[in-house]
């Protein structure tokens, strides 16, 4: 029989439109027999979640938050293999397994699958959250909860690195020393990829890019325009936009090599303009990560919990209460925090 949650009510961080988060009371939501209920434990601020509160994107009324963790707290009768108090997160959504993306490991952009809604705000900026059954990964014994939060973007940054081709030979820049550069950057020192520049105009996140593994900070203004034909003085192999700025991804693309790979990885409202006749010259080859591979959670999940990752580093020590997210986010959006912050589903006053 189904465990029951004997709670009717819950907080939640709700969008209330114009830029702004407020806390509110929710209905505990009821789970299908397919289903399991989960007691979120911590949830991270992703990029997204910043455009889509700060840039008034987000549908008021919604919750967002997609980088969980957290334990079953109640089992749908139909949900066999798992019992309350197991420790979990999320998968991906499958693909269809056999299209064209999904043969390439790509599942996110999967063609049989329906459009996504990115609208839909039942996010984990609250304290329970369903979970279909097919979906419930477990989190390894060595990995805490709290860490298991960072399995999402984890899986972002390995997705990025894997689709890019990157070599320990490669020079590597990757602007913007955010969450999305930071992870990025341990990533790739996971691969043996030792030369790596970070740009990015935030001491704090230059001091804390070099933490994680980056060998040179700078910023911005210390990359130079290239000329049409001439490659810059330093030109890098590889790079990885992580900032989501048109100005940096413009400014970054002038630094790449003959034969070079330039990675969109962070997303933003204004839009970069590309000189693609320079990118014809040098042969470019200009790719974009969305999401995951097929197995990026699973992927994700072991690289956290085997040690490789300085993990110190990349989460914030401070977690932030329901009510708190607002100032937070603003603050991340200021570039005043390097790290993952997360959230707990508590409410401080």
């Amino acid at each position: 029989m189904a465990a029951t949650v004997q709670l009717d009510q819950m907080p939640a961080a709700v969008y209330i439109g114009d830029g702004k988060v407020d806390v509110q009371e929710r209905p505990v939501p009821v789970i299908g027999p397919d289903d399991a209920l989960v007691e979120v434990s911590h949830c991270g601020i992703c990029g997204t979640d910043l455009h889509l509160v700060l840039e008034q994107i987000a549908r008021p009324g919604s919750v967002l938050g997609h980088e969980w963790s957290g334990t079953i707290a109640q089992l749908g009768d139909n949900v066999k293999g798992w019992r309350v108090g197991d420790r979990v997160v999320a998968n991906a959504t499958p693909g269809c397994g056999h299209c064209r993306a999904c043969n390439k490991g790509r599942p996110s952009v999967c063609l049989n699958r329906p459009t996504p809604d990115f609208m839909s705000g039942t996010g984990a900026y609250t304290r329970y959250k369903v979970v279909e059954k097919q979906r419930l990964l477990s989190i390894p014994d060595s990995l805490g909860t709290r860490e298991a939060a960072l399995a999402e973007p984890t899986s972002i940054a390995i997705h990025s690195v894997n689709l890019s081709g990157v070599t320990p030979d490669d020079r590597v820049l990757v602007t913007g020393g955010g969450p999305v550069g930071l992870l990025t950057i341990a990533v790739l020192r996971t691969r043996g990829v030792t030369d790596i520049t970070v740009s990015e105009p935030s001491a704090v996140r230059r001091e804390r890019a070099l933490a994680v593994g980056a060998s040179h900070g700078i910023t911005p203004d210390e990359l130079q325009p290239a000329q049409m034909g001439i490659p810059v003085e330093h030109p890098f192999t590889m790079i990885f936009e992580c900032s989501g700025k048109a100005a940096a991804a413009e400014m970054a693309l002038d630094q790449l090599d003959y034969a070079g790979v330039f990675m969109f990885v962070g997303t933003g409202h204004d839009l970069p303009r590309i000189n693609h006749n320079r990118s014809i010259i040098f042969e470019h080859t200009l790719l974009f990560s969305f999401n995951y591979d097929a197995d990026g959670f699973v992927s994700a999940l072991e690289l956290l919990a085997s040690g490789d990752l300085p993990l110190e580093h990349l989460i914030e020590a401070d977690d932030v209460p329901l009510d708190g997210l607002m100032a937070t986010m603003q603050r991340l959006g200021a570039g005043e925090l390097p790290g993952k912050v997360l959230v707990v589903p508590e409410v401080a006053q």
